[in-house]
């Protein structure tokens, strides 16, 4: 490192705890094994509901069709929804399918051989077709176990696992489930946490200790994320930098006001001097 990136670490590891100390959970995004199937669109979302033979079937059914964001969904602080939908049975939640038959007969429109998880491979009218990784899951039930289903319904943080920059949003409602593609992080000052991780001196910082994937973008892994030092400042500070994300949401100021008003308090949480503060700005390029 150059002298001014030594000084800027030495000043973040003086006051940053890493963010796995933090009263936090961080998880994969939900493996399907086969998004064919189990991601869909509103219109087929429409179409199976549209099948439930009474009310509350539907609702039901319903209940178990969630929003769903993919990596490339998910921007600084923000997300856009490409109206997709997932098949959300649990092997956790222990499902009886026969409840949900709209949804049963939608499966079963597919090999049901491509569906099991057994791991097998066949072939089908000279075509390779392999069955999803073996568990002991059953057939219309999502690849992984999911134990953590009820993280899902809290307002957490996500982010896609591949990119090119910093890019973490906050669903605030609990209502998205992160896809493969993504993970997501629950637990306690979370909108504090959401502007530090979008910073540009965080993003300086996991430039450092990060792994990229060979083609100019990044790997936001668990594994690095969690490592990030993240400054812990008094709980007046914690508390004024969430009231900013408060002021964003009710759309009293933009999101280019909110990462100027928070990374201010957060250059001056870790000390930055104004040479500093310059350097790890011009890092990259401005996102906002």
């Amino acid at each position: 490192m150059s002298a001014i990136e030594q000084s800027i670490k030495r000043k973040i590891e003086a006051v940053g705890i890493p963010l796995k100390e933090w009263n936090i959970k961080i998880n994969y995004g939900i493996k399907t094994g086969f998004n064919d199937a189990f991601i869909i669109s509103t219109e087929k979302r429409n179409e199976i509901l549209s099948k439930c033979i009474n009310e509350e079937e539907k609702q039901r059914t319903a209940e178990i069709i969630r929003p769903i964001l993919r990596g490339r969904d998910i921007q600084r602080y923000n997300y856009t929804w490409a109206d997709k939908w997932l098949i959300s049975t649990f092997p956790a939640r222990h499902y009886d399918i026969d409840k949900f038959p709209a949804i049963r007969d939608f499966l079963l429109s597919y090999d049901t051989r491509r569906l099991e998880q057994t791991g097998k491979e066949y072939i089908i009218n000279g075509e390779k077709i392999k069955a999803r990784k073996k568990t002991n899951n059953k057939w219309f039930e999502t690849q992984d176990s999911i134990s953590y289903w009820e993280d899902l319904n809290q307002p957490k943080i996500v982010w896609g696992e591949i990119s090119d920059r910093s890019k973490f949003a906050y669903d605030f409602n609990g209502e998205y489930v992160p896809e493969a593609t993504s993970f997501l992080m629950v637990g306690e000052k979370l909108p504090y946490l959401l502007c530090v991780l979008n910073s540009p001196l965080a993003e300086w910082f996991f430039s450092k200790i990060g792994t990229t994937t060979g083609v100019g973008t990044i790997r936001w892994k668990k594994y690095t994320i969690q490592e990030l030092l993240i400054p812990y400042p008094s709980n007046d500070l914690i508390e004024t930098i969430c009231s900013y994300v408060e002021s964003y949401v009710s759309g009293l100021i933009s999101i280019k006001e909110l990462a100027e008003q928070a990374n201010s308090k957060i250059y001056q949480i870790t000390g930055l001097n104004p040479e500093e503060i310059k350097y790890v700005e011009n890092f990259y390029p401005a996102l906002l």
